[in-house]
């Protein structure tokens, strides 16, 4: 039996070159057990096909800066493609798969996969958690199943950076990637829309229908009234219902829609930091700035 994990020995960050010629790259680095990511970085290539033999539960996170990709799943036979400008997260229980690169001018993507047994030293035993409903969805048959898609953003480029450049460390190398990796990963879980579907369905209905009028409104949003009016309910309804779906008030809500759209922005080297900042609905940078800090933990001029 095969394992992509567990192939370390004595030590805890073990970095292995499957290809190298000038500045192209495709290399594979062992964080620890339970941690492995390839950094694939090629010009002007034909297409290349990995296969990887594995039995062990995981969660495969995909990063596409430049190329596009297909993830085959040779046990269920299914196909999933990883294109530019994205972020996908996989899970699979039956990990026997081929990694297709297509042939591109140039390929620039970063892959992390995280065996169960990692995820379960964090399990909070709320299944309305990102990391339990992941664990969850691996206990079972599953071969290769996309379970998010997002546009890459600002942040996550910033953090997988940071967990590639650990090899220049000379010191706690291990530990500092896995640290990283940690970070990387409440950021990207988090970005998850988790909903408790056991909530009362008309309580469902009154919040999704809020949530579909604020992803389009988040830069000018109606005031509570006005969108318990658009919701045919009223305002007390309507908050307690929105609180109990996505676990957060609605104010809260757009914050959060905004800050995801200034991530996706800042990767503009073209846009100042105010222009972002007004492009989301906020007319201070100074601001802006704060609550960009107190969601994330860096400042937006740090992304720049």
């Amino acid at each position: 039996m095969e394992s992509l994990f567990f192939n370390i020995g004595d030590r805890r960050y073990k970095t292995t070159r499957l290809h190298e010629r000038g500045d192209d790259r495709i290399m594979r680095v062992d964080i620890s057990n339970g941690i492995v990511f390839f950094d694939i970085r090629l010009k002007r290539h034909e297409p290349r096909r990995f296969d990887i033999r594995n039995l062990d539960r995981m969660v495969v996170l995909s990063l596409v800066k430049e190329g596009a990709f297909t993830l085959e799943d040779r046990l269920g036979g299914g196909a999933f493609r990883g294109e530019r400008d994205s972020s996908n997260i996989y899970c699979s229980s039956k990990q026997d798969f081929t990694l297709t690169l297509e042939g591109c001018e140039e390929s620039d993507i970063f892959v992390l996969c995280i065996a169960d047994f990692f995820l379960k030293r964090y399990l909070s035993l709320n299944p309305n958690e990102p990391i339990d409903f992941l664990y969850e969805r691996i206990q079972g048959d599953v071969g290769v199943e996309l379970i998010d898609t997002k546009p890459l953003d600002a942040l996550s480029l910033h953090l997988i950076e940071k967990i590639i450049d650990t090899r220049l460390e000379d010191r706690m190398r291990s530990i500092r990637c896995e640290h990283d990796v940690i970070e990387f990963m409440i950021h990207r879980f988090g970005l998850i829309d988790m909903v408790d579907e056991s909530i009362d369905p008309d309580e469902l209905q009154t919040a999704r229908r809020a949530q579909r009028y604020l992803l389009n409104h988040f830069v000018s949003p109606p005031t509570i009234p006005q969108l318990a009016h658009l919701c045919a309910t009223n305002e007390t309804k309507l908050k307690r219902a929105f609180r109990r779906v996505y676990g957060t008030t609605i104010g809260g809500y757009i914050r959060k829609l905004r800050l995801e759209k200034a991530n996706l922005l800042l990767k503009d080297r073209r846009l100042t930091i105010g222009e972002v900042a007004r492009e989301v609905g906020y007319a201070h940078q100074g601001y802006f700035g704060r609550l960009f800090f107190e969601a994330y933990g860096i400042y937006p001029k740090d992304l720049k």
